[in-house]
């Protein structure tokens, strides 16, 4: 769609970034030259956007406002017919090999083919060429459409060019990376944006073919289902090895024992005269020595030895343009092994090659041997980072290419999607320098620019990026909490620049701003604004305060520019004394300080104060909160005061608070018309009672106040709450008194599939809300003049009463000054203030006692479902509960009635807790410990966490290394350097004991335990899920073999199982949000119905991910794993399963290989294998799924039910009835505990043990589960309904088989050998009855695509809606598009 310059910085014009080719040419973004099936769209011929059909699609969404505020200004068609231009196909002849065919598209450069073809098997070998038409040489940069002659069929000819240096090494390097390509060290390393995927193992090889190539379904016997004992239901191993099982590909096949530069370089100046441009050392299989010239001519063997320099050509010399022709010629073995590497390399899927946009580090690794590597050595000396070496003028200017890429034009579609790319980009390349910045700026490679000082004190600046310890410095944070606060403010200041940069106000600029925890060292990168080093920062700053409020300074331009944010962050304008007592106007709070930069951009930095602060764990002398926050222990005492609420929570507060002020106004307005003449005194009584109604049935209101947004927008603005923000340029929904909905999707997740309809239906469920909706919308278009005075007295009731900052529109924003020590309010605000502060203490009050309640709400009914830590913190976040709050929610799950089916979510809570408290520790630890003694201490500290051998004693390094002169003193100025073995003193029991202590101290929660095998014993955890919840937490990478957490004879770690500490990462991620209105609007369309519009708007989306992304993103993962829903539900198996596949592999690389979402992933996948018959790749698929569950979070967890109904019915289709029957009846028990026994789960449960016994002929106990079964669905659904009427029938063919049993065993006892015995009726299940049995437990449902039968769907899923809001829904559908789970139709 737009032609792909990935690599390039965006502020080098005119570089040629040639070599990102392993990885980038690996799959054009646009895909559309990628003659494999590529990655990207469907196959290589659609993968130009298949625009057609979807894009008039973005007409309608621009009419009905896709609050994009230049919707009217450009015309739709000029965008359709730049995404519109379709490809053609060019022949290409390079030497030695037969022309070939390849599609490309008109927007592409020629740069692209270029990297198509240093990655075909046959031309890879190829890097220094020119593409050559006609004779003329076609230049790099050019598009493909404006070169003159060029059309379909045109010829290519490729032209070995001469090499120049720099051509040499990126031809050596390329080759390293093809000899590499296999091999898994760079992903177990966390270097180059490598990470793992095993899916290939479970499926041998491609899926989508060996459904064709194999039929390995239909021959059942072939099968050997039998899982390994460990996967077994009720198994108590939890071994570690098989996470990664071993990829026989990856044992690769030497090519070269020695490929490395030689010592003779650089050649000398009368060599260089003859063209030398560098010299190798290449030792081949064969034990052969080698001495090799790169020449500009090419490469050939020179006379030269390990210790004489003889530069005269060999004879034979074997010149070749490359290197592999002239390796081939005189190495047998490397011509051999070179070419099936290639082989091999082409046939793996694009998806487990291409490098992920960040890097993801994996916990634990295999021992890999760790083999000689000339670039890696050259790259760890230089300090290249990325692309030095390949752009003129080497060090990137990491502020102007970020603030460059901000200012780029997002007039139309194709526009935007160029700036999103070029900042995605960039901001996926500064985080990756940043990270390597951070790493060495611990490690001590780096020089401090205040080398005398201590070390604490000490920034740095490497590669253009400014580093800073977060330590507190100067005392700067002395009063808020000393070292704690410098802690969290680097995070604090990093959500600020997230949310800044989402909103996205032209002309206002943030930092770039990346978090480092390394080694126990929290280490803060950022983009260095122009000119700030030369200045002090007294001069600089003309906007904000320096000394925390003491003395402020404002600017009119920034506060012009500030203001654009105050109603998407809900900031308000407010008025401070200066130290003169003269009162100044802010915008935002009054650290965030304001620099112009000598570039003359307006920079704001320091925005660790964006978001209100959290009373909850603020006391303030003089101040009370609400009694339900005191009752439960608040306000609570912080290591720090710079608890801030977070955005998601002031969202769903201004969203609650917009309902109440519908209600009230309604409320009144029926009051007015029921007594005209009443006078007005009853009217704020009638405002207090309402609001305490409204906060009493929190759960009315928390579902309706989804809708009441939604509602509010209207048709003229997109009907979905989260769009309003998300594109900047809706200036026009400051007039209408919207509530701005969630910034981050991933804050609406769960409501994100709400149908327009749901207003309308929310409109008559409270009487006068019409009225009070148009009122409001009238009041604020007309100024409110030309209204009657009755009506603007209502509404500014309702201001009143929910705290709105205007009178006359429903605006709810916030002071961030409130409670901050050292700021100071002029007089004439004092009435404000007090006003703050009662939203302040209301929002924290709205914490506790609403969104706590709706999480462990959405808990019990399944909507949401945490595996692992990570999942849950999203999951307190996505409602805007900080984890500081974990001891608080888990309290909540302690007393709730309904503890045990809450079980799951306990224990996650617990491992979180407990590991978060150990990381803390953790922390300080690693302080204390010089680099030598690093893997000693790691391995200390988890034995003392982790093993139950009492008196764990650390191994103090062996002094190998003791010198002799001991006695001088070296100055080492690494942090934390010194004699230091403190460490080594830890025990277990002062571990355990520092853990509760933690625990008590910073979330306010009892852990009685002394020691780690009493937590396990008390909670139910499992060590090996604790151990990858530290590991992942700090950043340790362990050995991948079986350890003895249990022996109480020795430690299970020794220090040789310590491989890596890697540094973990924050970052800000860019999104793409033109792709996701699209998915949105396509989620929308599906849950309405209309599969095949909704179908087509996620493929746009699809393109539109790629176009932003590249080929690897999370938020693709998403759109295909939806897309492969849709292919499934529409009856389009391969390509579902091809959909889903790209999706597994993707979660893999991306989010990890056992994280959450891959397990889920995997499941999908199975389903759709069992549907084209690929039992045996399914049973695979399922019992990998298991053992990842297993090992993230224990057999004990409602997924797991479903996992085991899965597993036991695809045992049930390949005849394995005592295996099936295992797992179905583990999914039974599982299913009972959480979902309750009379749930609509349970009595399905029921039936498919009762099918399994069946089969197995024991018919008394397929009665009894039917039974229970049957009883369920009555109760539930009444005697008429389908269902139960299906179970009644089964109960009588049950009986019927069982009679005819006993009366055949009757037969038999009387008659003895010759009784005549009818032939009983024993049915193998048919596969299309299991796959339909696995479509109901899996919620998806087949919708007969006839129109009434739509029209019917349509209906349900309407009347359902209105169900749910009523709070009446049984049990709410689970996530995803038509997993109308259990809801069974009712006719």
């Amino acid at each position: 769609m737009v032609s792909k310059t990935d690599d390039i910085p965006a502020s080098v014009p005119g570089c040629n970034p040639v070599m990102d080719g392993a990885e980038d040419g690996a799959l054009q973004a646009t895909g559309a030259s990628v003659k494999e099936p590529c990655g990207c769209a469907h196959s290589a011929d659609t993968a130009m956007v298949n625009g057609d059909a979807a894009l008039p699609e973005e007409g309608e969404l621009k009419q009905e406002g896709n609050c994009e505020a230049d919707g009217g200004e450009d015309s739709n068609e000029q965008e359709v017919i730049v995404i519109q231009d379709t490809g053609f196909t060019v022949k290409i002849q390079a030497p030695g090999t037969e022309p070939f065919d390849l599609q490309v598209s008109p927007q592409e450069m020629v740069q692209e083919i270029h990297q198509v073809l240093m990655d075909r098997e046959d031309t890879c070998h190829r890097t220094c060429f020119s593409l050559q038409l006609d004779g003329n040489v076609l230049d790099n940069f050019a598009e493909l459409k404006s070169i003159e002659g060029l059309q379909e069929g045109s010829l290519l000819k490729v032209v070995e060019e001469p090499y120049t240096v720099r051509e040499a090494r990126i031809h050596v390097r390329h080759i390293r990376d093809l000899l590499k390509s296999l091999d898994p060290s760079d992903a177990y390393n966390g270097v180059d944006c490598n990470s793992l995927s095993f899916l290939s193992i479970f499926t041998d090889g491609d899926l989508g073919d060996s459904g064709k190539r194999k039929k390995k379904g239909t021959e059942l016997e072939q099968i050997d289902c039998t899982p390994p004992e460990h996967i077994l239901p009720g198994s108590k191993e939890h071994p570690l090895v098989p996470l990664q099982p071993q990829n026989k590909d990856w044992k690769p096949m030497q090519c070269l024992k020695v490929l490395t530069m030689s010592g003779w370089n650089p050649p000398p100046g009368n060599r260089k005269m003859h063209g030398d441009l560098m010299y190798l050392y290449i030792v081949t299989v064969e034990e052969r020595h080698v001495s090799v010239t790169a020449s500009t001519r090419g490469f050939y063997l020179n006379q030269s030895t390990t210790y004489t320099f003889n530069p005269k050509p060999a004879n034979p010399s074997f010149l070749s343009h490359s290197l592999v022709e002239l390796l081939s010629q005189i190495s047998p073995a490397f011509k051999k092994n070179f070419t099936s590497l290639q082989k091999k390399r082409v046939q793996r899927h694009p998806f487990e090659r291409i490098a992920t946009p960040f890097q993801v580090y994996s916990w634990t690794a295999p021992q890999v041997d760790h083999a000689m590597d000339c670039v890696r050595a050259e790259d760890a000396y230089t300090s290249r980072l990325g692309y030095e070496e390949h752009i003129p003028g080497q060090t990137r200017d990491w502020n102007e290419e970020l603030q460059t890429t901000r200012e780029l034009p997002r007039k139309n579609l194709p526009e935007r999607l160029l700036r999103e790319r070029a900042i995605f980009k960039v901001h996926s390349d500064f985080a990756a320098a940043a990270t390597r910045g951070a790493m060495a700026v611990i490690d001590g490679n780096v020089m401090a620019i205040n080398p005398g000082e201590e070390t604490r004190m000490q920034m740095f600046i490497w590669n253009n990026i400014f580093f800073s310890l977060g330590f507190d410095v100067r005392d700067h944070y002395r009063e808020l909490g000393g070292d704690a606060a410098a802690h969290a403010a680097p995070t604090n200041d990093l959500n600020g620049v997230r949310a800044y940069g989402a909103v996205d106000v032209e002309g206002l600029y943030t930092l770039g701003t990346v978090v480092v925890d390394y080694r126990g060292y929290r280490v803060t990168a950022q983009s260095i604004i122009p000119g700030i080093l030369e200045r002090e920062q007294e001069q600089s700053v003309i906007y904000g305060s320096i000394d925390f409020g003491k003395t402020v300074v404002s600017h009119g331009k920034y506060l012009e520019l500030l203001d654009k944010t105050s109603r998407p962050l809900k900031v308000q304008r407010h008025k401070v004394l200066n130290e003169k007592e003269e009162s100044v106007e802010l915008c935002s709070s009054v650290e965030c300080k304001g620099i112009i930069g000598n570039d003359g951009r307006h920079y704001i930095l320091d925005l660790l104060r964006t978001f209100p602060p959290d009373l909850n764990f603020l006391p303030v002398d003089g101040e009370e909160l609400s009694a339900e926050s005191q009752r439960q222990g608040f306000p609570r005492q912080h290591r720090h005061r710079l608890a801030c609420l977070r955005q998601e929570l002031i969202e769903a507060f201004v969203e609650h608070r917009y309902l109440l002020f519908m209600k009230m106004a309604a409320m009144q307005l029926m009051q007015q018309k029921a007594n005209k003449d009443s006078n007005k005194t009853d009217m704020p009584a009638i405002s207090e009672t309402s609001e305490a109604q409204a906060d009493g049935s929190v759960d009315a209101t928390q579902t309706a106040a989804a809708e009441g947004a939604t509602d509010n927008n209207g048709p003229t603005e997109n009907s979905n709450p989260t769009t309003s923000q998300i594109s900047t340029e809706s200036e026009e929904n400051s007039s209408k008194p919207t509530t701005n909905g969630p910034v981050d999707p991933a804050g609406t997740r769960n409501s994100e599939c709400k149908s327009p309809l749901e207003g309308k239906e929310l409109e008559e469920s409270i009487p006068g809300l019409a009225q009070a909706k148009e009122l409001a919308e009238t009041l604020v278009s007309e100024d409110g003049s030309g209204i009657d005075p009755k009506s603007r007295e209502v509404v500014l009731n309702a201001c009143k009463a929910v705290g709105s900052i205007s009178n006359t529109s429903f605006d709810i924003r916030f002071n961030p000054d409130i409670f901050s020590p050292g700021v100071r309010f002029p007089e004439d605000a004092v009435e404000d203030v007090q006003k703050q502060k009662q939203l302040l203490k209301d929002a924290a009050a709205f914490l506790v006692t609403c969104q706590v309640p709706s999480l462990v709400k959405d808990c019990l009914d399944h909507s949401t479902l945490p595996m692992d830590g990570a999942t849950l913190t999203e999951a307190l976040h996505q409602r805007g509960i900080n984890v500081r709050y974990l001891g608080t929610v888990l309290e909540f799950v302690d007393k709730t009635p309904a503890k045990a089916q809450l079980e799951h979510f306990y224990r996650i809570g617990i491992i979180e807790l407990i590991t978060r408290c150990a990381k803390h520790i953790f922390r300080t630890y690693l302080q204390g410990v010089e680099l030598s003694a690093l893997s000693a201490a790691v391995s200390h500290f988890l034995n003392c966490f982790l093993s139950s051998f009492p008196d764990a004693v650390a191994h103090l390094p062996p002094d190998e290394l003791v010198s002799r002169r001991k006695n001088r003193k070296r100055r080492n100025r690494v942090p934390g350097s010194g004699d230091n073995t403190a460490w080594a003193s830890l025990t277990p029991s002062e571990l355990w004991k520092n853990i509760a202590a933690e625990a008590q101290s910073y979330y306010h929660f009892k852990i009685h335990c002394e020691s780690v095998d009493q937590v396990v014993e008390k909670y139910g955890l499992q060590k090996i899920t604790l151990l990858r919840e530290i590991s992942v937490k700090t950043g340790i990478q362990i050995l991948l073999k079986e350890y003895n957490f249990d022996s109480r004879h020795k430690p299970a770690f020794t220090e040789e199982d310590i491989l890596n500490i890697f540094p973990v990462v924050k970052h800000v991620n860019p999104k793409a949000s033109d792709a996701f209105h699209f998915f949105q609007s396509g989620q929308a369309k599906v849950q309405q119905g209309f599969l095949k519009e909704g179908c087509e708007l996620i493929n746009e989306a699809l393109n539109l991910f790629n176009n932003v992304y590249g080929a690897m993103h999370v938020e693709i993962c998403a759109c295909l794993r939806l897309l492969a829903r849709l292919n499934y539900i529409m009856g389009d198996h391969p390509e579902a399963l091809s959909n889903q596949q790209k999706a597994v592999l993707m979660s893999e690389r991306v989010l990890g290989i056992e994280h959450p979402n891959t397990i889920q992933e995997y499941m999908h996948l199975a389903l759709y294998c069992f549907a084209n018959g690929q039992l045996s790749t399914a049973l695979k698929l399922l019992y990998r799924a298991r053992y990842l569950m297993l090992m993230v979070c224990g057999e004990d967890h409602p997924e797991m039910a479903l996992i085991d109904s899965n597993i036991g019915l695809v045992l049930h289709g390949v005849m394995e009835y005592d295996l099936s029957l295992r797992f179905l009846e583990n999914a039974l028990t599982i299913n009972t505990k959480y979902h309750g026994a009379r749930s609509l789960k349970v009595a399905l449960s029921h039936h498919l043990v009762a099918r399994m016994y069946e089969s197995k002929a024991e018919f008394r106990s397929a009665l009894q589960h039917e039974k229970e079964g049957y009883t369920i669905y009555k109760n539930q659904m009444g005697e008429a309904h389908e269902k139960t009427k299906e179970s009644s029938e089964y109960l009588k063919y049950l009986t019927q088989q069982a009679v005819a049993l006993q009366r055949t065993m009757n037969e038999i006892y009387k008659n003895g050998s010759n009784a005549s015995i009818m032939p009983l009726k024993f049915t193998a299940p048919s596969m299309a009855s299991i796959l339909e049995q696995l479509n109901i437990i899996n919620g998806i449902i087949f919708i007969p695509l006839s129109q009434k039968d739509l029209e019917n769907l349509k209906a349900e899923v309407q009347r359902r809606q209105q169900l749910q809001e009523l709070g009446k829904g049984e049990e709410p559908a689970e996530d995803g598009p038509l997993e109308l789970e259990d809801k069974i139709p009712v006719d």
